[in-house]
């Protein structure tokens, strides 16, 4: 398979449409779910398919090393290769490489503020600018309405959009839309949540808010358990 022909039919085509086109510039959209769904390799998949269409990406990893991050990246984009006979696959890996740059931070050192700074050097240093972020290990139990606030308001000055993760569990309460804490109290924040649960079989994703949409998609969507890769269901 061509790379065009690779992204044109990719999963994520769906899940745009889904949520009216994509999360889109400016705005912030957070993944949620029990440990062990696949929230960082959904962010990946996210990144990648950015990636291959030939948009900058950084991702922001809290709590683990860079180097971590890359082996999700090499064998996601290795299943994703094989899986689909990807043609020059070695050449797209090194190309996409060239346009990603991971971040890490230590537990409880990640701030706002020192994202912004490291964006400001990534522009002046390399001319390195996102068009869409990946924050995955934020500590969403603690956050707050004005630090949404605040990264909404980088994400408008990039003109890019971020993606997060957010980690829940099975007693956390629930609003009126099935929005669970520890993201229920920031949903005004918030343009679009994803919900991923197993049912024995994959993990399933849901759209829980798609911007101010009241009625949301039915996505037949779910990330394979032994690939981590996105695929349509049904």
């Amino acid at each position: 398979m061509l790379l065009k022909e690779l992204t044109e039919r990719s999963p994520m085509r769906v899940f745009e449409n889904s949520i009216h086109g994509g999360l889109g510039a400016g705005n912030l959209g957070v993944v949620v779910a029990l440990h062990g769904m696949g929230k960082t390799a959904f962010l990946v998949d996210i990144a990648l398919d950015d990636l291959l269409r030939g948009r900058k990406v950084l991702h922001v990893t809290i709590g683990r090393t860079i180097e971590h991050v890359r082996e999700d990246y090499v064998e996601i984009f290795h299943d994703l290769a094989r899986a689909t006979q990807l043609e020059s696959a070695a050449e797209i890996r090194r190309e996409i490489e060239s346009h990603r740059h991971i971040k890490s931070y230590l537990k409880d050192t990640f701030t706002v503020e020192h994202l912004r700074a490291h964006i400001a050097m990534l522009r002046e240093a390399m001319g390195f600018v996102p068009v869409a972020i990946v924050i995955d290990g934020y500590d969403f139990e603690s956050a707050t309405a004005g630090a949404m606030r605040e990264l909404r308001e980088i994400a408008g000055s990039l003109k890019c959009e971020i993606w997060m993760a957010a980690h829940t569990h099975r007693t956390d309460p629930r609003d009126e839309h099935g929005i669970p804490e520890p993201v229920a109290h920031l949903t005004s924040e918030l343009a679009v949540i994803v919900h991923m649960a197993h049912d024995g079989k994959a993990v399933n994703l849901r759209v829980l808010k798609d911007h101010d949409n009241p009625d949301v998609s039915q996505l037949a969507l779910a990330i394979d358990p032994t690939t981590m890769l996105l695929r349509q269901e049904g």
